[in-house]
């Protein structure tokens, strides 16, 4: 019977400490800071394994502006003795005015079965911000200084001469080198710049006819321009062809000139075609039908394909078997 008693007095005992709340505790650490400082914001729950408790979210829109949340720490387990446990929750905030702050009690959401209810700890927390003080008398306040100029120093731009002296002597080194080596080959560092051959004289006229083709000058009326174009790159590729001071002969000292050489009729005759178009339009100010513009460029084009050096073809060699 004792037994059966004193196992119901344990029972009760036990049901009794379940139903008690947690009981909450918060603490500033510290509670004097200067402006500007940060400070930790503590709360610590001691409750039953099976409560469950959720601590505050820090809120800077609802709570006071002048404090700025930093960080908030993860929840931390204490203590742990049985059924019973003790959490701490750690904010660290910062003040940016000075003043003393009433941030009241802290408070934590509690929930046990069909219990929701919100739990305040018995602390009333203060903070005192603090800031600095000026010693008007011993100290003044003066503008900002200007810039200093400081002298030249030879330490500040040694480092700098070193490296250039030496990327000197590296490149003197290279340019002896390359010279000794060309020397050995009987070249001359001039030949390693050579300029690009001059193209063929029939190939820079056929590249400038063709780029005049695609300008459009007399489509757009600039017939003129066209012309002058046109005669300049014959009279150019005469020159370079038979070697005739075509630049500066007239229409008649041009066809003269190349009346002693071998050209094709058809050509010889394009030619004269072609320069006569070319001062009517210059100097009498003609203007060709499309049909005669489109000709004068094909009869330029035929008479360099027609006059052009001829290209001679290796002999082929063939064994009789």
């Amino acid at each position: 019977m004792k037994r059966l008693l004193i196992l119901g007095l344990l029972l009760g005992a036990a049901a009794t400490r379940a139903q008690e709340r947690p009981v909450v505790t918060a603490r500033i650490e510290p509670d004097s800071i200067l402006i500007g400082d940060r400070f930790d914001y503590i709360i610590e729950v001691e409750k039953d394994l099976v409560q469950v408790v959720e601590f505050p979210v820090f809120d800077p829109d609802k709570g006071n502006r002048n404090l700025e949340l930093v960080e908030s720490a993860p929840a931390d387990t204490l203590l742990r003795e049985g059924r019973r446990l003790k959490l701490r929750k750690r904010y660290r905030l910062a003040a940016f005015q000075e003043g003393r702050y009433e941030l009241g009690r802290a408070q934590v959401l509690y929930a046990d079965k069909n219990i929701v209810d919100t739990l305040q700890s018995e602390e009333t927390l203060r903070l005192e911000v603090a800031t600095f003080e000026i010693d008007s008398a011993s100290h003044s306040i003066y503008d900002l200084k200007p810039q200093r100029t400081l002298p030249l120093r030879i330490g500040e731009i040694s480092g700098y001469i070193g490296w250039g002296l030496l990327a000197a002597a590296l490149l003197a080194a290279a340019v002896w080198a390359l010279l000794r080596y060309l020397k050995k080959r009987g070249a001359t560092l001039g030949g390693l710049f050579r300029p690009a051959p001059p193209l063929p004289p029939h190939v820079e006229a056929i590249r400038a006819l063709e780029t005049l083709h695609h300008q459009k000058l007399w489509q757009n009326n600039r017939h003129k321009q066209y012309y002058s174009a046109l005669t300049d790159i014959l009279r150019t590729y005469i020159a370079r062809r038979w070697e005739v001071g075509a630049m500066e002969m007239t229409t008649d000292e041009i066809i003269d000139a190349l009346r002693p050489l071998e050209l094709p009729d058809k050509a010889r005759m394009d030619l004269t075609a072609i320069l006569r178009d070319g001062d009517l339009v210059k100097f009498a100010k003609a203007t060709p039908e499309a049909e005669t513009n489109e000709n004068a460029y094909l009869k330029a084009y035929y008479f360099v394909e027609e006059t052009k050096p001829a290209t001679e073809q290796p002999e082929e060699s063939t064994e009789n078997e």
